[in-house]
């Protein structure tokens, strides 16, 4: 990326912080809590415990730290309440048959969906379906974006507990349910 013009000139650096780092410094949060709550399924330590052991192992930018210490505490003071949307959302996969990782990358797509108000819902599902292909593989990818469609879409209509959402609504958030199996959406 070319430097500003008036960085150059000045012999200075070019400035940092920008709006683009935005996107990078939450999916570096995403990953941090997805690990810090990931190793706290095992019962050793709690999220934040852990989350806060990898922060002091790492030099994390501000709104990384910030964002994860947000996820993470999201999911750890509504994790009874992000389960419960689970078992609703998703009935024939209840929360303590899920493999540990598929459970954590719901809970925490849900709390951020859910509790981030600043993100809006498409893109954090959009993240998530992405972290849950890359971890959980395809089986992973479409329950995590069966459920958090279909929580979004609840959220957006009223049906939520949490923050008022900002969801595109040009966008159709996830996929829908039709005789108990999670199929693509199709245009009417």
């Amino acid at each position: 990326m070319p430097e500003p013009r008036a960085d150059r000139a000045a012999g200075r650096a070019p400035r940092t912080g920008g709006r683009g780092d935005l996107p990078r410094a939450r999916r570096a949060a995403r990953r941090l809590a997805l690990a810090s709550l990931f190793e706290a399924e095992f019962g050793q330590r709690t999220a934040t415990a852990v989350l806060e052991r990898h922060l002091a192992e790492t030099e994390g930018d501000p709104e990384t730290v910030a964002y994860a210490r947000l996820l993470v505490g999201a999911v750890a003071a509504n994790c009874d309440q992000i389960d419960a949307r689970i078992e609703a959302a998703a009935p024939q996969y209840p929360v303590v048959t899920l493999a540990r990782m598929d459970r954590v990358l719901l809970r925490v797509g849900i709390g951020e969906v859910l509790h981030s108000p600043a993100t809006p819902a498409r893109v954090a599902i959009a993240e998530w379906v992405e972290l849950a292909r890359v971890y959980g593989g395809d089986p992973a990818r479409r329950l995590v974006n069966g459920v958090l469609g279909r929580i979004s879409r609840e959220a957006a209509a009223g049906g939520s507990d949490g923050p008022v959402r900002n969801p595109d609504p040009d966008e159709p958030a996830g996929l829908q349910e039709g005789a108990g199996k999670w199929r693509p959406r199709t245009s009417a």
